[in-house]
């Protein structure tokens, strides 16, 4: 399931830019389709992400997130050719990550 999630990471300086784009529905429960049904709940509630198996990144998302995610951190002490993963988790159990290694800018 790579596919829907994209992700950069480039070391510029001596500051590491990681962007991720998790393509997700992120459905608030509130919404209501064509029919005037409420369509389900369907988020993602955790977001981790690790430098070298190192957890760097931990984070509880709820509703407030907006469909198809764009995540941007920065992290020091890093160097090219490390790996980054990024996991989410959302509601219904699902789940996806991706990996890259750190490249220069």
């Amino acid at each position: 399931m790579a596919d829907l999630m994209k992700i950069r990471a480039m070391l510029k300086g001596d500051t590491t830019e990681v962007k991720v784009l998790m393509l997700h529905p992120m459905e608030t429960g509130r919404r209501k389709n064509d029919f005037d049904e409420i369509v389900p709940a369907h988020f993602i509630q955790q977001v981790s992400a690790s430098l070298n198996d190192k957890i760097v990144l931990e984070a509880q998302w709820g509703t407030g997130i907006a469909k198809n995610p764009y995540l941007t951190f920065y992290l020091k002490d890093a160097k090219i050719g490390d790996k980054i993963r990024v996991t989410w988790m959302d509601n219904k159990g699902e789940s996806n990550n991706i990996e890259a290694a750190i490249t220069a800018a």
